[in-house]
């Protein structure tokens, strides 16, 4: 009987060598880890891999939102009592880049954010955590009000012309679309809400708005891409992982949004 043995630090770390990563790049990666296998050492190795193949000029960026600190009168999935809406503003902690866990983000996500080193921007929704060298620049500046825009680490991951990985993900997951959406211009905005630190420090409620973000179609997105941008595709792990340069993903879901959305 043939064994086939788990994969590794190492041996995932060839993996993405293989499928292109570069040394001395910058990456954001979107991970689920159970869709590549079981990895021994975990979370903690699939990290360790990365920074093994990006080395240490590499940055390694991944997305570390929080969505439940959030307008409860917008939740939905699942909604909570209106009685209770004044209470969830009033009493939700305020994010902190340093102690408030991501959440749905995935384990490695979680890892790269607890890692000794790493830099989170300041955003209570939608921020990011880094390691490496481009880490501080990467996360600095993130306005409320421009989430997934370009004052957000998506917009310098553009300009730093990054990759994004997805292993073991699809494109559905993809947060670099969503900077196609504020280009776009033609998103719908709302209002939104978050448990904040002021300038003196103190919590407080902010309001703000911002585009409206919509994942409904980044599957389809995601299809149509590799028809014209170059798209790489490998095993990692047990599973597969695509590699592509994040400024074409933007530049095509751009260019694709005013053709098929209404």
């Amino acid at each position: 009987m043939i064994s086939l043995l788990p994969p590794t630090r190492s041996s995932l770390a060839a993996d993405l060598a293989a499928l292109g990563v570069r040394p001395g790049g910058v990456l954001l990666v979107h991970c689920s880890l159970r869709a590549i296998g079981w990895v021994c050492g975990g979370a903690e190795a699939v990290v360790l891999a990365l920074r093994d193949v990006l080395g240490p000029d590499g940055t390694l960026v991944v997305p570390t939102h929080t969505p439940v600190n959030s307008d409860p009168a917008r939740w939905a999935a699942p909604p909570v009592p209106v009685e209770w809406w004044d209470v969830i503003r009033a009493e939700t902690p305020a994010f902190d880049p340093a102690r408030t866990p991501s959440r749905a983000m995935g384990a490695v996500a979680e890892q790269v954010r607890t890692w000794p080193g790493a830099r989170r921007s300041d955003h209570p929704q939608v921020s990011f955590a880094a390691l490496g060298p481009r880490a501080a620049e990467i996360t600095a500046g993130h306005a409320l009000d421009d989430g997934l825009g370009e004052t957000s680490p998506l917009g310098g991951l553009y300009r730093l012309g990054a990759d994004v990985l997805m292993l073991g993900t699809g494109w559905d997951t993809c947060t670099a679309f969503h900077l196609a959406e504020y280009r776009w211009g033609a998103a719908p905005r709302h209002t939104e809400g978050g448990a904040v630190r002021g300038p003196d420090g103190a919590r407080t409620w902010a309001t703000w708005e911002d585009v409206a973000f919509d994942e409904s179609d980044f599957e389809l997105i995601g299809a149509d891409l590799a028809e014209f941008v170059p798209v790489r595709t490998g095993p990692a792990g047990t599973g597969t992982g695509t590699l592509a340069a994040l400024p074409a993903v933007v530049d095509f879901a751009a260019r694709w949004l005013p053709l098929h959305r209404v």
